[in-house]
C-alpha cells in the first residue's frame, strides 16, 4: 500500500473550495445534460451517466433534482448546446494545470480561463503542453470500518484489476485503470464493501513543491478557475499542504 495520496489531498481541498451548493448543482446539471444527449438517459447503458449520478449524490444533490435534470435533458430537442473543451497551462513555479470545461460560448470561456491564469502569475499554454505529465485513472473510495480487513480488501481489489490501494484514517482509496472503475466498484459492492465513490480523474506522474508566496498565488488561481461557471474540473501537479 502507498503511504499518502496527493490526489486525495487535492480532492479534499477542492471539496471545500466548492462550498456553494447551487454552483455545484448547476455544474453537475450541465454534465448530466451533455451526457444524456450523447449517451441516453439510462445509466445502465450509459456508464458515464452512472458516474455523474454517483458524483451528484456524493455532493448531496437530492434524488428528485437528479431525476429532473435527466428527464429535462432527455426531453429537450433544442435549447442550449454545450461543448466540451480543455485548456492547459502553467501556474506559479512552472506548475502544470489542466482545465476541463463545458460551454455554450468557447470565446467567452477561453477569455475567462486566460484571465484567471494571467491574474495570478500563470500562463495559458497550447494543447498538449502539460497533459503528457498526467494519466487518467479510476479512483474508488471504500469506507473503512471494523468489518473491513485491509489485507483481504487489497487482495480482492488487485485480483479485480486494481493497481494500487491507499489506506486512510476513515477510508481506502483504490486506484485502477480508468476504463475499469465501474466494473471493479460494482464487484467490490457485491463483495460487501461500502463504495463511497467511483470516478475517473487525471493523476500527475509527479508532484512539485512551491514556496509560500508561489503557493498562495497558485491556490488563488485554482480557486478563481473553479469558480468559473463553465469550468467542470481543474487538475494540477502541486503538492498541497494537508488541510483539516
Amino acid at each position: 500500500m502507498s503511504g499518502h495520496s496527493k490526489w486525495h489531498n487535492i480532492q479534499a481541498r477542492k471539496g471545500k473550495s466548492d462550498a456553494a451548493r447551487g454552483k455545484i448543482f448547476t455544474k453537475i446539471g450541465r454534465e448530466i445534460a451533455v451526457c444524456v444527449k450523447t449517451g441516453g438517459a439510462d445509466p445502465v447503458s450509459n456508464p458515464k451517466l452512472k458516474d455523474i449520478i454517483a458524483k451528484a449524490k456524493q455532493n448531496n444533490m437530492p434524488n428528485d433534482t437528479i431525476e429532473r435534470s435527466i428527464k429535462k435533458a432527455a426531453g429537450e430537442v433544442s435549447g442550449i448546446n454545450y461543448e466540451s473543451c480543455t485548456y492547459e497551462g502553467y501556474g506559479s513555479g512552472g506548475s502544470a494545470v489542466i482545465v476541463e470545461c463545458l460551454t455554450d460560448n468557447k470565446n467567452r470561456t477561453a477569455g475567462d480561463v486566460r484571465h484567471s491564469f494571467d491574474k495570478f502569475g500563470g500562463s495559458l499554454g497550447s494543447t498538449g503542453c502539460v497533459s503528457y505529465l498526467f494519466q487518467r485513472k479510476g479512483i474508488i473510495e471504500i469506507e473503512k470500518n471494523e468489518k473491513v480487513d485491509s489485507d483481504e480488501l487489497m487482495m480482492t481489489a488487485l485480483d479485480l484489476g486494481a493497481v494500487d490501494i491507499i489506506e486512510y484514517e476513515d477510508s481506502f482509496e483504490i486506484i485502477c485503470p480508468a476504463n475499469e472503475h465501474n466494473k471493479i466498484s460494482e464487484s467490490l459492492f457485491s463483495a460487501g464493501y461500502n463504495v463511497l465513490s467511483a470516478e475517473t480523474t487525471m493523476v500527475p506522474d509527479n508532484y512539485v513543491d512551491l514556496d509560500e508566496d508561489k503557493l498562495s498565488k497558485f491556490t488563488k488561481m485554482i480557486d478563481a478557475l473553479e469558480d468559473l461557471d463553465d469550468v467542470q474540473e481543474v487538475y494540477h501537479n502541486v503538492n498541497l499542504p494537508d488541510e483539516e
